[in-house]
């Protein structure tokens, strides 16, 4: 691979992790010595400071991540606000609904709750922060389990679970949540 190869890659690796990554690490990934891999951040660095660019690298200790510049804050800012503040679709509040009451649950069983596909429903609530992977079921397959998260409960103004309202005269989510369909 040429280095402009090894650039680019470098330069994924750092946009795909978006946390801070250490030289040694991404050594190991690209196969290549530190040294050189040092070297190809330093140029990437040189190259991002470019005006136009709307990315910076930053050097924390012995680890680097990508960042916004500061310069176009405000634009992430609107644009995060706006995904996140967007209304609830009543699908959304459905599967929110499903999985708040019966956690943690496949996507199968949230689709036979509702009776229609609900993956983009739900890969919607996951990019809200509002439901997360909660593992793998012990059922054939083994799929991936959803469940509420610490956001959910601040969004929807609940301290727990247990402060969700009762369905049909039960006493509370946790009546339904020892099975899963």
């Amino acid at each position: 691979m040429e280095l402009k190869q090894y650039q680019g890659a470098l330069e994924a690796i750092l946009f795909a992790h978006g946390e801070p990554i250490g030289t040694d690490r991404l050594a190991q990934a690209l196969e290549l010595e530190p040294e050189v891999v040092e070297r190809l951040l330093l140029n990437l660095e040189k190259q991002l400071e470019k005006a136009d660019r709307g990315l910076v690298l930053l050097r924390l200790e012995d680890r680097w991540q990508l960042a916004t510049k500061n310069e176009y804050s405000a634009y992430v800012k609107r644009a995060l606000d706006n995904r996140r503040n967007a209304p609830l679709s009543q699908a959304a509040l459905e599967v929110l609904s499903v999985i708040a009451y019966n956690q943690p649950v496949s996507r199968s069983f949230i689709d036979q709750v509702r009776g229609v596909d609900s993956s983009s429903v739900v890969a919607g609530l996951l990019e809200k922060g509002l439901v997360q992977e909660a593992g793998r079921l012990d059922l054939p397959g083994h799929p991936v389990s959803f469940a509420t998260t610490d956001v959910f409960l601040r969004c929807f103004g609940l301290n727990s679970l247990n402060d969700l309202p009762s369905l049909h005269g039960e006493d509370g989510p946790g009546a339904a949540s020892d099975t899963e369909g």
